[in-house]
C-alpha cells in the first residue's frame, strides 16, 4: 500500500503557541495533508513539529481504539520501537565518560561466553551496526512464537550468540537488533542494575520525561494508544509479543512532546558532554574508509543539501519516526499506531511543508525509454523476492514484494528513486542494448535481475 486517502476529520485543539502568519499558513497546509489521510474510523498519528524548541504544531488523527470508539489525543503515548535505540547509545556513551566502558573494548569483556569468531568485536561496531553480528529478528528458530515468551537479557542472548557472523566487524554496516540487544545487557553488567532502573535514574529523570515508560502489557499505562496492522482491508489488533523480546532495542513508549524534551535536553549538554555528543552525530568510517548512515544511535543523513539526525521504528502495531534538522533547528515527530501507516512518506511531506524545500528532483523521461523499464526483476541473492515495474499513462511504478506499490522518480535516464523514500539510489542497467537489472543502493549494494 503506497497511499491511503480518507474522509476527512481533524482531532486534537488548534495550535495556539504564538504562531506568525507564516506558521499558520503551515498549520493549514499541515491539517489538510493530515486530514486527507486518517479518519476517525482508523487508526491514525499523533504529529509535533517545533522550531528553535518551540512548538508550532502539535495534533492527533485517527483513532486511538477503535473498538471503543476513542480519538487520539496529542498527548497519548505510542510504542517507539527502535527510537529506544538513541536512549541505549546515550546510556552507554555515558558510561564511556564515567571512564567504565571504551568504544575499543571487545564484546567478550563483558559477555566472555560470546564467541568472537577470531574476530575483534568493539563497543563500537555493536553500536554503529558493523559488527557482522546477525539481526536476531531475522533468524530462523525452531521453537514457534517465542515473541510471546518473557525472556532475561542473558537467555534471550544465548539464543542467537552461536549465529556466525554475516562479515567481518567494521567492513559493512548492516542495521542489527542483536547489537542494541546486548548494549542493553552490557549498561546491565556495568552499572549494576536493570536496563529501566539506570534509563529511569541516568536519562529519564533528569530531563523530566514523565510520559515515557517501559512498556509491558501487564502494567497500567495513562493514555496509551492500541496497536493495529491490517489484513485486506480489514484492520486487526497488532499482534501480541512480549516487550522483552525488544529490550534495549525498542521496548520504550513515549509521547511526542516528550521526545521533543528529550531532544532539547541532548543539546542542553545535561546527561552527555557537548563533545561526546557530537560524536554520536559523526557517520561511522568503514575499514575501507567508505562512510555510512549511522552514527552512535542515530541516522544522519544528507538529502539534497538538506540535513537530519534521525531515526524510526517499527514493531507491532506502530510505526514511529522522530528528525531533528540542526541548520534549521526545525524537529519532527510522527507516532502512527498501525504498521500499515504511510510512515516514510508523510514524513518526506511533512518536512517538505515544513521546510519549504524538495528533497527529491525530477526529471521526464522518454515514453518509450520506460516502457524498456518494465518488466520482474529478482534479487541476486534472494530469488523470492521481486519488483515487479508497470508503466502506468507514463508513471512507471515498482510493486515490491512484501512492502507495496511505490512510483519511480527519474534523476537521468537511467538513475531514479522511490517517491518519499530517502536515501535510496537507483540505476537500471543495460547490458547490449537491452536492461538487464537494477541497481539498488541502499545500506548496501543489491542486484535485481530482470527476468528476460
Amino acid at each position: 500500500m503506497y497511499k491511503l486517502f480518507f474522509f476527512i476529520c481533524i482531532l486534537g485543539s488548534a495550535c495556539n503557541y504564538g504562531q506568525s502568519k507564516q506558521d499558520k499558513q503551515l498549520e493549514k497546509k499541515l491539517d489538510e495533508l493530515l486530514s486527507s489521510k486518517f479518519s476517525l474510523s482508523e487508526p491514525g498519528v499523533e504529529v509535533l513539529v517545533a522550531k528553535k524548541g518551540e512548538i508550532i504544531y502539535k495534533k492527533a488523527f485517527g483513532s486511538a481504539n477503535l473498538e471503543l470508539n476513542i480519538p487520539i489525543k496529542p498527548d497519548m503515548v505510542f510504542k517507539l520501537g527502535s527510537i529506544t535505540k538513541q536512549f541505549t547509545a546515550v546510556a552507554i556513551l555515558q558510561l564511556v565518560e564515567q571512564g567504565k566502558i571504551s568504544l575499543q573494548d571487545n564484546l567478550q569483556k563483558f559477555i566472555p561466553d560470546y564467541p568472537s569468531y577470531s574476530q575483534n568485536i568493539t563497543i563500537e561496531n555493536i553500536l554503529t551496526h558493523t559488527s557482522g553480528i546477525k539481526d536476531y529478528m531475522q533468524i530462523d528458530y525452531q521453537k514457534p512464537y517465542l515473541e510471546r515468551r518473557d525472556f532475561e537479557p542473558k537467555e534471550l542472548i544465548d539464543l542467537f550468540k552461536n549465529v556466525p557472523l554475516e562479515f567481518e566487524p567494521g567492513t559493512k554496516y548492516k542495521y542489527s537488533n542483536s547489537g542494541y540487544y546486548l548494549l542493553g545487557y552490557i549498561i546491565e553488567k556495568v552499572s549494576g542494575k536493570s536496563y529501566s532502573a539506570y534509563l529511569q535514574e541516568n536519562i529519564l529523570k533528569p530531563l523530566a520525561l514523565n510520559h515515557t515508560y517501559f512498556d509491558n502489557s501487564n502494567n497500567i499505562i495513562p493514555n496509551r494508544v492500541n496497536g493495529y496492522r491490517k489484513d485486506g482491508k480489514v484492520f486487526k489488533n497488532a499482534d501480541y509479543w512480549s516487550m522483552t523480546i525488544a529490550y534495549a532495542a525498542g521496548e520504550l513508549i513515549s509521547n511526542a512532546e516528550d521526545l521533543l524534551k528529550w531532544n532539547e535536553g541532548l543539546y542542553s549538554y545535561k546527561i552527555l558532554k557537548k563533545e561526546t555528543l557530537e560524536k554520536a552525530f559523526v557517520p561511522f568510517k568503514l575499514k575501507d574508509g567508505s562512510l555510512t548512515e549511522y552514527g552512535y544511535g542515530w541516522i544522519l543523513k544528507n538529502v539534497n543539501g538538506i540535513k537530519s539526525i534521525e531515526h524510526g521504528g517499527a514493531i507491532t502495531g506502530f510505526l514511529t519516526n522522530e528528525i531533528y534538522y540542526p541548520e534549521e533547528k526545525v524537529f519532527v515527530v510522527a507516532l502512527f499506531n498501525c504498521e500499515c501507516a504511510p510512515k516514510d512518506e508523510l514524513s518526506v511531506d511533512i518536512a517538505s511543508l515544513i521546510l519549504g524545500k524538495t528533497f527529491q528532483q525530477e526529471i521526464k523521461v522518454d515514453a518509450a525509454l520506460l516502457n524498456e523499464y518494465v518488466g520482474v526483476y529478482t534479487l541476486s541473492i534472494d530469488t523470492k523476492r521481486t519488483i515487479t515495474i508497470t508503466n502506468e499513462n507514463g508513471q512507471l511504478w515498482a510493486k515490491i514484494s512484501g512492502q507495496g506499490t511505490i512510483p519511480l522518480i527519474f534523476q537521468s535516464d537511467t538513475k531514479f528513486q522511490f517517491k518519499n523514500i530517502l536515501g535510496a539510489e537507483c540505476e537500471f542497467v543495460k547490458e547490449n542494448g537491452k536492461v538487464t537489472k537494477l541497481n539498488i543502493s541502499q545500506n548496501g549494494n543489491f542486484e535485481w535481475k530482470k527476468n528476460q
